[in-house]
């Protein structure tokens, strides 16, 4: 992996190139990320990649666990932003809004291209791997049963319907069946958390 010192040039447009790959991941999916795009997108030549990553593969795990920091920034942002008390369902609703919906490119990369992960390299795994734990965990410490066990399977459950319910809802090509399937989810949550 390639280590660059915090605050440099080279830091900066490696974070630039992060970026630019992690909307890409998001909205063509793993298979649809080519570096000469990405390059493109990050407004440097193709040329200048592998002074910042070593393969593709590379910058896919890198980009993966940008993109998790990202939606796992946005998603902490709404808990902040919640009355005490309703910081999980503020989370649920960030997930399942319209926006998020609507704009793959900007949001979470398991709901965007999760479907591809098992066919990508080990290090791209792993990094989904961790982004997926990370939302879990975000939803667990949320919950009323934080630390037990019967929290980290409750969050494990509600992970896993914002996520496909975000996949089912853009995979319709009809907006009000989208409201329905997201709004089925919320209820879901509520009445699992009670």
């Amino acid at each position: 992996m390639t280590t660059v010192k915090a605050g440099s040039k080279k830091e900066e447009t490696r974070e630039r190139i992060l970026r630019a790959a992690a909307r890409a991941i998001r909205k063509h999916g793993y298979e649809g990320v080519g570096v000469a795009d990405v390059m493109k997108e990050a407004g440097l030549t193709h040329g200048g990649f592998y002074a910042h990553f070593e393969s593709r593969d590379a910058l896919l795990a890198a980009a993966a666990d940008q993109e998790g920091a990202e939606s796992s920034e946005h998603l902490t942002r709404a808990i902040a932003a919640a009355k005490p008390g309703q910081e999980l369902m503020a989370l649920v609703d960030a997930y399942l809004s319209d926006g998020h919906v609507a704009a793959p490119e900007k949001g979470c990369a398991i709901a965007a291209a999760g479907t591809e992960v098992p066919r990508q390299h080990a290090d791209v795994r792993r990094a989904a791997n961790r982004r997926i734990k990370d939302i879990i965990g975000l939803v667990e410490r949320q919950l009323p049963e934080w630390g037990r066990s019967a929290g980290h399977d409750k969050a494990m459950g509600i992970a896993a319907t914002l996520v496909g319910s975000v996949v089912l809802a853009r995979a319709v090509d009809d907006a009000q069946l989208s409201k329905r399937i997201r709004k089925a989810a919320r209820e879901l949550v509520r009445t699992a958390v009670g």
